[in-house]
Order: structure tokens, then C-alpha cells, then sequence
């Protein structure tokens, strides 16, 4: 009898790589539909306010439409999830290709800066709308990367970054929220986060350097200092980069073979390595206290980084798009205004 085995699996392989051009095919489609439509509404300057809110949420939803499922749902940790469980190297709801995954990026950068603009305009008029992005992840996994690339066509005016190390001792004289507090974005302002007040309960777990009653208190401390500032119109989004040990392994080598990048690597980079299921197990218990409904944590597998970053581009566009806001309306007489101009 024949082994019909061998043809069995060349048309598995055949089906999947059908299906791979297909799908690549259809994000090749919405994304030039989607960059087309965003170039009309850049040029249509005749539009009243309401038709041009209504174009730009069109545009946005047309780059919505190439993810299978919604980052925000597909991501979302949920009880019963397991850190250890991602899978660093995938990109989940995603069809496309890595240089589809970076026009996608590029597009959808070009909207969160018109998004960024019009919640910063809000915030000059009064609005309390405000938006805080928390960034966390083991070394090498790209925090950085993620803010130089998602926000690239953003104003400078109206976003804030910070890093968080280790406490200086200012700052340890002070509630471990002291200095989180002196970082939240002002009104119409986005604040990112380069890790946040969660080392603050992730390294006393680790290290033993508080007493365990200490910082397992911090949990409903940190759940209620997240639901005032969502009560007081603040939109949180808190985001762990899941990148697997061989990925960092590999970024490490990197930076130890370039020159321009030794000012990256530390040695405590290793010793934090070296305790990888520690870190694990502590984070494991973070999401599981503190990923609430208003402000839930997103795990975004960092392996492919141009994935990681249209993921975050996503949840950053749409969630400023579902703030509902308008552009504020002109507090004075226009045309008395222009009669002004005129008489010059």
C-alpha cells in the first residue's frame, strides 16, 4: 500500500501558503484603502466639524478592519490566563506581513497624532480628558522602541515620557506613589510610562526589600489610585511587552557586539535574567490583582517588534477615538476677527 503521507503534508503546506497570500492580499487592500481615504480627509478642509470627526472615525475604523480580531479584545488578560503561556514570537490577529505590520504602523501614527492634537485641544478649553500608557516588560523587550515609532507624528506638546529606576532617596522619603503622582499627565496631555509604580511591587516580591504585608498592601492601594484617575477622566492603558529569554538573549548579544549600544546594557540586565521564573510568577500576580474593567492589562507578544508596535498603535488610536471629543468652537467673533485683520 502507497504511503500517501508525503502528499497529505505538501497540501497542508500548499492550503497554508494559499491562504498566508490570500490573507496579505486583503491587508494590502484595506491599508491602501484606508491610506487613500485618510488622504482625502487631509485635503477636504471645506467640511463642517461634525462630517470631518465623522471621515477621520471612518479612516480609522478602515484600519481597524485589518486585524482579525481587536487587539483590545484578542489581548486582554483575563483570570485564567497564564503569562507563561504567550507566545513571544506571535502575532495574534494580525494576517499581514512584517512590512504590512509597518505601513500599518505609519498609517496609524499619522491618526493617533490627529487624535493627540485634538485631545491636547480639548484640554486647553478645560477638558478634564487625559491619557495615562504604561509600559512594562523584562530588558530588551522595547519599550523604548514602542514610544520612538508609535509616536513619531505626534506633537511634543501634549506627551509626556518618563522613565522609572530605582528610587532615588528623595523619592524613598516619600509614599512609593509620591513620585508617580508628579508624572500623570496634565489635562489634553499623554503620559507613557517606561515601567511605573508597578516595580514597586514586583522588586520588594522579588528581593525581599519590604516586608511582604508591605507590598502585597499595594495591590488595592494601586487598584484605587488607578479608578481615581479614571473617575477624574483619565484613560489608563497598561501594556506588558512578553518577549521569550531567547529573544532578550539575542538583543543582549547585540548590544555587547556594538559599540553605540553598551550605554544599554548593565550588568544587573544578567542577575534579573537569572531569576526569569521569579519575575514570571510575580507579574503572573499582578494581572491577576490588578487588571481590572477600567483599567485592564494588555500582554502583546514583543518577539516581532514591528508587531508589538502596530498593537500598541492600535490600542493608543482607537481608544482616543472613542473619547467622542470635537474640536473646541472659536470663543470669539470670527468675522469681527477678520475685519481686525482687514483694518491693518
Amino acid at each position: 500500500m502507497t504511503d500517501m503521507t508525503p502528499h497529505a503534508d505538501e497540501h497542508k503546506k500548499s492550503d497554508h501558503n494559499d491562504k498566508k497570500k490570500a490573507d496579505t492580499k486583503q491587508v494590502g487592500k484595506a491599508l491602501r484603502k484606508a491610506e487613500h481615504h485618510i488622504e482625502i480627509l487631509d485635503k477636504r478642509h471645506d467640511d463642517d466639524i461634525e462630517h470631518r470627526l465623522e471621515r477621520a472615525d471612518a479612516s480609522s475604523k478602515l484600519l481597524s478592519s485589518v486585524w482579525d480580531e481587536p487587539p483590545a479584545e484578542l489581548l486582554r488578560f483575563r483570570l485564567g490566563d497564564r503569562l507563561t503561556d504567550v507566545d513571544g514570537g506571535s502575532t495574534p490577529g494580525f494576517p499581514g506581513n512584517k512590512a504590512q505590520g509597518e505601513r500599518f504602523i505609519a498609517i496609524s501614527s499619522s491618526e493617533v497624532a490627529r487624535y493627540q492634537q485634538l485631545l491636547y485641544a480639548n484640554g486647553t478649553k478645560g477638558s478634564p480628558r487625559r491619557m495615562l500608557i504604561v509600559l512594562q516588560g523584562m530588558d530588551a523587550s522595547g519599550k523604548g522602541g514602542i514610544v520612538r515609532h508609535v509616536f513619531s507624528q505626534t506633537d511634543p506638546m501634549g506627551i509626556h515620557y518618563h522613565g522609572f529606576g530605582a528610587p532615588t532617596k528623595e523619592e524613598l522619603a516619600h509614599d512609593y506613589l509620591w513620585r508617580v503622582r508628579r508624572e500623570l499627565p496634565k489635562p489634553g496631555w499623554i503620559s507613557l510610562f517606561d515601567r511605573s509604580h508597578y516595580e514597586d511591587i514586583v522588586m520588594p516580591h522579588i528581593y525581599g526589600t519590604f516586608p511582604e504585608d508591605v507590598w502585597r498592601a499595594r495591590y488595592d492601594q494601586v487598584n484605587e489610585f488607578e479608578h481615581e484617575l479614571v473617575d477624574s477622566g483619565c484613560t489608563v492603558i497598561k501594556i506588558f511587552l512578553v518577549v521569550t529569554k531567547d529573544k532578550q538573549k539575542e538583543h543582549f548579544l547585540t548590544r555587547l557586539s556594538d559599540p553605540t549600544k553598551h550605554w544599554k546594557f548593565d550588568v544587573s540586565d544578567l542577575d534579573a535574567r537569572a531569576r526569569w521564573n521569579e519575575y514570571m510568577a510575580a507579574w503572573q500576580e499582578v494581572f491577576e490583582k490588578t487588571s481590572t474593567p477600567e483599567a485592564p492589562w494588555y500582554l502583546v507578544p514583543a518577539d516581532n517588534r514591528w508587531y508589538s508596535r502596530a498593537v500598541v498603535s492600535e490600542l493608543l488610536r482607537t481608544s482616543l477615538r472613542d473619547m467622542g471629543l470635537s474640536w473646541p468652537p472659536l470663543n470669539c467673533d470670527a468675522d469681527a476677527m477678520r475685519r481686525r485683520l482687514d483694518e491693518e
